[in-house]
C-alpha cells in the first residue's frame, strides 16, 4: 500500500515539473529560435549579416546557450509525458518519444548551422585563401540552413497529435488540451509540408496553435497537475 501511494505522489510531482519546463522552453526558445536570429540575419544581405553577427557576438552565443537549454528541456519532457501519458496507451506513448527524440535530434543538427558562422567569420588564416564576400556569403548560407532545418522538424508535429489524442482518452486531463494539442501538431506538420511544396505560403501563423497549445499544458500541470486517481487508476489497469 505504501508504494502504491508514492506512485501516485510522484506523478503530481512530474506533472509540476512538466509544467515548469514546458514554461521555460517557451521562454528559451523564444529567445534563442526567434528573437536572437531576428537581431542578427538579415533575409538576402550577407554583409549586413555578418556586421550583425560580429557587432553582437554576445547575444550570438546566448542564443546559442538558450538552445541548450531548450533542448534539456525537451528533453526531459519527452520522459515526463511518456510517464504520464502511458497509462492511456503504452505503444503510442513510445512512439510519440521516438517522433519528439527524432525531432530534437534533427533541429540539434540544424544548431550546427546556426553556430558555424561564428567559425566562417572568425578570422582564422585557413579562411584567407576566401574573399570577405565570400565568406559573408558562406556565413548567410550557413544562417538558412539552420532556419530550413527547423521548417523541416515535421515529425515534432506529429508527435503532439500523438500526445493530444492519448490527453483526449486520459479522462485525467482535460480534454480540451487534447484538442488544443492535436491542432498544434496538425498546424505544425501543415507549416512544414506547405514549406517544402510552395515555401511563399509556408506562414508561421500555423505555429500560433502549438505555442498555445505548449503554453496552455504547462500552465495547468504546474497550477492543477493530473487527477491523480483517475491516473493511478488507469496506470493499474494497464
Amino acid at each position: 500500500m505504501a508504494a502504491h501511494h508514492i506512485r501516485v505522489e510522484s506523478v503530481q510531482t512530474y506533472a509540476r515539473i512538466a509544467g515548469v519546463l514546458f514554461l521555460l522552453t517557451l521562454v528559451v526558445g523564444g529567445f534563442g529560435e526567434a528573437y536572437a536570429p531576428s537581431q542578427l540575419i538579415v533575409a538576402g544581405d550577407a554583409t549586413s549579416t555578418a556586421h550583425n553577427l560580429l557587432a553582437s557576438d554576445l547575444l550570438f552565443r546566448l542564443g546559442f546557450v538558450a538552445y541548450l537549454l531548450e533542448v534539456v528541456c525537451d528533453v526531459t519532457l519527452t520522459l515526463l509525458l511518456y510517464v504520464l501519458l502511458r497509462p492511456v496507451h503504452p505503444n503510442l506513448a513510445l512512439l510519440a518519444v521516438l517522433f519528439r527524440l527524432m525531432g530534437t535530434a534533427t533541429f540539434a543538427f540544424g544548431q550546427l548551422f546556426y553556430f558555424a558562422p561564428s567559425l566562417i567569420l572568425g578570422g582564422d588564416a585557413y579562411l584567407n585563401t576566401f574573399s570577405p564576400d565570400q565568406l559573408n556569403s558562406l556565413a548567410l548560407l550557413s544562417f538558412n540552413l539552420y532556419t530550413t532545418a527547423f521548417d523541416l522538424f515535421t515529425v515534432f508535429g506529429v508527435a503532439s497529435v500523438i500526445l493530444g489524442y492519448l490527453m483526449l482518452r486520459s479522462g485525467y486531463l482535460p480534454r480540451v488540451l487534447g484538442v488544443l494539442w492535436v491542432l498544434g501538431g496538425l498546424g505544425f506538420v501543415a507549416r512544414n509540408v506547405v514549406f517544402v511544396l510552395a515555401p511563399a505560403y509556408a506562414s508561421s501563423l500555423l505555429l500560433v496553435p502549438n505555442a498555445l497549445a505548449v503554453l496552455a499544458l504547462g500552465v495547468w500541470l504546474l497550477v492543477k497537475g493530473v487527477d491523480v486517481e483517475k491516473w493511478n487508476e488507469r496506470a493499474f489497469h494497464s
